[in-house]
Formats: structure tokens, C-alpha cells, sequence
């Protein structure tokens, strides 16, 4: 019998995209599933959407107070109960294939961890930056000088690695996540195929990389328990890396 995924899905007032994400995962060729929406307490149609859909394994939960898309996720990986965990924003897209080729990969592999490449899109999920591609090995060392897993594009393995939570007192809470769990296994294999979309939006705090230079040096000093020195040396790190990852433009 084929593995159980758990997709992990934080949303608030997402009624303009989400339509399309549930249509992406409903598509999945691997239909062994189940996803575990965490409504971050909208105040627009998104429960009224989801609720259109009568398929058991779609689970919502709405939350009774607004904590944020790391309190969000970890809500849903309490409830989770499958070997895989795959993450799925409220807004991004998988390609059909998605699943399946992950959960191969890691099987054929004996792999912990999988990341493939992703599209990074508008708002109405045209491409407007070169696609993002997975072409090396992820090991904690390397993460720590720029981010290179992306929730929409990464898989885990829960019976060999366990399962992990988000900080929810960082405002990098994916980029702790994965540290943390890069410090137990040894390291993430790339895909190299595209099969997820990332919709960059307009308001996305993730693209204010002027404004998180404080939080990203948090993740060294408070997180990972770096000294000043050590911390300030993987912020710059990870700003210029990011500069570089943000400014290629697609056309």
C-alpha cells in the first residue's frame, strides 16, 4: 500500500488564490493524501471555498485567534498523520506530478529530504524570475548561508527523521525549521524538475529583504545559539545571496 502524505496548508484571506491550489492537489496523480488546512481566522469567502469541496481528506480547522502561518503549520502537523510531509501554501500551485515524483524519489533514494526546482510567479502565476532550480546537495552548513528550501518545494520524511515544528517567535520560522532539521540528518536531494509555482505577491512579507535583515540575524544569534561575530557573518551571507536569488529577472 502506498505511503500516506500529509500536506501542511496555513491560509488567511486567500479566497482570491486558492481556488487554484486546491485544484492543483486535487489533480495529483499520488492520491494517497491527506491535507490539513489551518485557517489563520479570514474574514473573506476562503472557508466558504473550501468548504465547497466534499472529499474527506480535505481536513479544515479555523483557529479562534489570528498567530500567524507558523502557529498555522504546526496546528496541522499535530493533526498530521502521514510518513511524508509536504508543504503547501494557500496561494502556490503543484504541477500533477508533484507528489508522486517526491515520494519515489525518496523511496528509490532512501532519501530523508527532497527540494525540486520552482517557478516564481505573479500574482496570477506568470513567470517573472528565472526558474529557481535544485542543484546541489542542502547540508546545515550550506543552509546556513542562504535558504535554498522552499515550503512549496520540499518533502520530508517523518519515519527516518521525525517530525518538526515551526518557531513561532521568528519571523524566518521555514529557515530555523529546516535547520533544525538539517542538524539531524545529513542532508536534502535535489530534483532537478520543475513542478511547483511560487506566487510572489505584491504585499509578501518574505520579498521585504530590507526589513527581515534583523530577524534573518536572529536565526544565527537566538536560534542556532551563535556568537555577534558568527551571526553577523551568515547575515551578510544570506543578504547577499538573496540579492542574487531575487535579482535575476526572467525576461
Amino acid at each position: 500500500m502506498k505511503e500516506l502524505v500529509s500536506i501542511i496548508t496555513p491560509c488567511y484571506n486567500s479566497a482570491d488564490f486558492i481556488e487554484e491550489t486546491i485544484q492543483s492537489v486535487l489533480h495529483q496523480t499520488y492520491e494517497n493524501w491527506e491535507w490539513l488546512i489551518t485557517d489563520d481566522l479570514s474574514h473573506d469567502k476562503t472557508i466558504e471555498i473550501i468548504n465547497k469541496y466534499n472529499d474527506p481528506r480535505i481536513k479544515l480547522v479555523v483557529l479562534e485567534k489570528n498567530g500567524g502561518a507558523g502557529n498555522a503549520r504546526n496546528k496541522s502537523l499535530e493533526r498530521a498523520e502521514g510518513r511524508y510531509i509536504a508543504f503547501l501554501d494557500s496561494d502556490d500551485f503543484w504541477y500533477p506530478e508533484y507528489l508522486e515524483t517526491m515520494i519515489d524519489y525518496m523511496q528509490d533514494h532512501h532519501a530523508e529530504l527532497v527540494y525540486c526546482n520552482y517557478s516564481r510567479c505573479d500574482e496570477k502565476l506568470q513567470p517573472i524570475l528565472k526558474v529557481f532550480k535544485a542543484d546541489r546537495i542542502v547540508t546545515f552548513h550550506n543552509l546556513l548561508k542562504t535558504c535554498r528550501l522552499a515550503p512549496v518545494s520540499t518533502m520530508y520524511d517523518t519515519k527516518r527523521a521525525g517530525k518538526f515544528y515551526f518557531p513561532i517567535k521568528s519571523k524566518r520560522e521555514d529557515h530555523v525549521m529546516w535547520l533544525n532539521l538539517l542538524k539531524v540528518i545529513t542532508e536534502g536531494h535535489p530534483i532537478d524538475k520543475t513542478m511547483a509555482k511560487y506566487r510572489m505577491r505584491e504585499n509578501s512579507v518574505s520579498r521585504k529583504k530590507k526589513n527581515i535583515i534583523k530577524d534573518q540575524y536572529l536565526v544565527y544569534k537566538d536560534f542556532m545559539g551563535f556568537s555577534t561575530l558568527k551571526s553577523l557573518y551568515y547575515t551578510a551571507n544570506w543578504a547577499m545571496n538573496g540579492f542574487m536569488k531575487y535579482s535575476k529577472i526572467f525576461n
